[in-house]
């Protein structure tokens, strides 16, 4: 309780041994997906065979310039001209780096600070302010929004998918909120998942370490102008250790199915697709958690001229955890999006749209806090409008705003100003002035506790009736380029002020109450690049430096310190090195260095993970691949004693494409 600016609810939570009747749900789940799909493949004809592990091939330096990128803009335009700070986790990284969950894969990105802190909670953000349950950060999955509006955070052990369906990972680090509204404060992570009509035929996966156990399988059909596909997924994570050697009762287990079709020609197209699942957890002192869920959503998409498109977009999601002695929660979100993009006087290419979001969330109290009133509707509105002007053959300027009104605070405006110069085809320039806020949570208005907090605080803790959304004005610079054919890089530098943050006021008669009382501002730089050495061989590096000098604002009595919202390294390192060796065989490297974390202190550390891959035959890849290899325990997050520490990891992985 000692850090509550940056309260992590259920971060504690840990997964548990799988008893009988959690086997015979997940067989049943995935032997579900398995019967749909025997029942779609043999209902649909034209069956094509799916790319197989030996065809995967990397992208050029050249062709990683001319990806796609959605996010930056809300249309699709290449990674060489978005005007922002935004790394583009490919699909073939993801299969070189060997991992094997969502917030693994995000270690590849140079521009987060993703940190393990048990078997089964992550603290992720981007410039700042991480901790378990980072508010700052607006994670997607396929347009698909998954925070919770219980804390602005993101439960990182219900977000999972085979990483083999992943066609990108998009993450942006800087303010997003004129297009995507609130939460996209200091990032965006826009997950992106291949097409079905990428994914025909079927392929089976099975992972098998000293910490990890694991399978997936996939079946995908195309018939005429569409596609479809359904996956199983399972897997069980052991018990991290603490310093002393002890193990940790933090095993966790996860069970998830699921489907997507593709439907129609590219001038009128429907995406369908959904997922369930289920997992439990152990939890050091408590009984086991558990959590389940589903979602649905369609997506159509309408060209209407040669630079106009239309897209409705419907999703629905529910979503239940139950953790016995600490609280429990039942979220049902149905969220509708439309969005408008055209080109007008040839100079103008326009965005704009309208979403609707509702949110029906319900909690239980348990014995040492609770959310009052414990029912509550969230409603979400909100338009938005942006305008990139050619003023010249290689100048743009950008101009939007969104208007969103939430339940709490009324209307809230974010407005967002770039400019770029294409010095050529092969040289961008940009500079950005945005402002986004992170509207209040459940947390900060209806949290009640019901122990004493501990110094320097002492006296129960409450909910701010009058807290206010956190806001910040960003801004930033940046230069992207590819000097030549084998070498292209990124560099970005940014200042961002924030007021308004959380703090933990008096209130009187030894209580306290969640306030706006922190303020300042965080600074730094974000640089990365690529160079093909030969046409074997080929090198990635990352480097992001940070400083925060945060403070109370005038008229805040917090008796804490102002720096206790988050806990940052001031720098971080990665080299990445990827050979393609005779013989079908795959040799990748990776080395990471991440400086120490304040508050609470955690010293650094520095990881090197390899991988070795062969693929005997066309349609057979196995792979080892060891993570930490040469350190036999770190911690990444969490204060001494009872923080786990990470050891070395061994998988072995057999990919068989049919």
């Amino acid at each position: 309780m000692a850090r509550l600016r940056g309260i992590a609810i259920g971060a504690r939570h840990r997964p548990l041994r799988t008893d009988p009747g959690t086997c015979r749900r997940a067989l049943t789940l995935s032997a579900f997906a398995l019967q749909g799909t025997c029942a779609l493949a043999a209902a649909m004809q034209g069956i094509e065979v799916a790319a197989t592990p030996a065809a995967l091939s990397r992208l050029s330096i050249e062709e990683l310039a001319e990806v796609e990128v959605m996010a930056v803009s809300r249309r699709s335009q290449r990674l060489a001209d978005a005007p922002a700070a935004v790394y583009v986790i490919t699909r073939d990284q993801i299969r070189a780096g060997g991992m094997t969950t969502l917030p693994e894969a995000l270690r590849l990105a140079p521009n987060l600070h993703v940190a393990r802190s048990s078997s089964h909670t992550y603290a992720i953000s981007a410039r700042g302010f991480n901790s378990e349950s980072s508010n700052k950060l607006l994670v997607m999955i396929d347009g698909r929004t998954v925070y919770t509006p219980l804390h602005s955070g993101v439960f990182w052990d219900v977000q999972d998918m085979p990483l083999n369906d992943v066609e990108r990972i998009e993450v942006i680090s800087g303010p997003g909120g004129t297009l995507w509204g609130a939460n996209a404060v200091n990032g965006v992570i826009n997950v992106v998942t291949r097409s079905a009509r990428d994914t025909a035929g079927s392929v089976v996966e099975a992972v098998g370490g000293n910490d990890d156990r694991g399978f997936s399988m996939r079946h995908g059909v195309r018939v005429g102008d569409g596609a479809a596909r359904l996956y199983a997924k399972r897997f069980d994570h052991d018990g991290t250790q603490r310093a002393d050697g002890s193990t940790v009762a933090d095993a966790w287990k996860h069970t998830q199915a699921g489907f997507r079709a593709d439907v129609g020609a590219p001038a009128s197209a429907w995406t369908l697709q959904g997922d369930a699942y289920e997992g439990k957890a152990q939890v050091p002192g408590l009984p086991e958690r558990r959590v389940s869920g589903a979602n649905a959503l369609a997506r159509w998409s309408r060209q209407l001229g040669a630079r106009e498109e239309l897209h409705l977009q419907l999703y629905l999601d529910t979503y239940k955890r139950r953790q016995p002695g600490l609280f429990t929660e039942d979220l049902d979100t149905v969220d509708i999006d439309a969005q408008h993009q055209f080109t007008w006087r040839r100079a103008h290419d326009v965005v704009w749209g309208a979403g609707l979001r509702h949110q029906r969330d319900h909690t239980a109290a348990g014995p040492l806090f609770a959310f009052v009133p414990a029912d509550s509707r969230l409603r979400l509105f909100n338009v938005f409008a942006q305008d990139t002007v050619s003023l010249a053959e290689r100048w743009k300027l950008t101009f939007g705003l969104k208007l969103e009104r939430n339940s709490y605070t009324g209307l809230e405006h974010q407005p967002n100003l770039r400019l770029a110069w294409k010095r050529d085809e092969q040289s961008l320039w940009w500079a950005a002035v945005s402002r986004a806020v992170r509207t209040p949570s459940r947390l900060d208005r209806a949290f009640q506790v019901f122990v004493p907090l501990p110094a320097p605080y002492g006296g129960s803790l409450a909910g701010g009736p009058n807290f206010v959304s956190e806001s910040l004005t960003a801004f930033e610079v940046g230069h992207r380029a590819q000097p030549g054919a084998s070498t292209s890089f990124s560099v970005n530098a940014f200042y961002n002020r924030h007021q308004r943050l959380r703090s933990i006021e008096p209130a009187g008669a030894g209580a306290f109450v969640i306030g706006n009382g922190v303020q300042g501002h965080v600074s730094g730089v974000e640089a990365w690049g690529s160079h093909q050495v030969s046409a074997s061989w080929r090198v990635h590096a990352g480097l992001s430096l940070l400083s925060e000098d945060l403070r109370f604002a005038p008229g805040s009595a917090d008796p804490g310190l102002p720096t206790t919202g988050g806990n940052d390294p001031r720098h971080q390192f990665q080299l990445r090195s990827s050979w393609s060796l005779p013989r079908g065989v795959l040799l990748e490297l990776g080395l990471r260095a991440v400086g120490a974390l304040p508050n609470p202190a955690v010293p650094a550390y520095t990881a090197l993970d390899a991988r070795v891959a062969w693929s005997p035959r066309p349609d057979l890849e196995l792979s080892l691949t060891g993570f930490n290899l040469p350190d036999e325990r770190h911690a990444e997050f969490g204060a001494p004693p009872a923080r786990s520490e990470l050891g070395r990891r061994i998988l072995l992985r057999a990919l068989w494409s049919l």
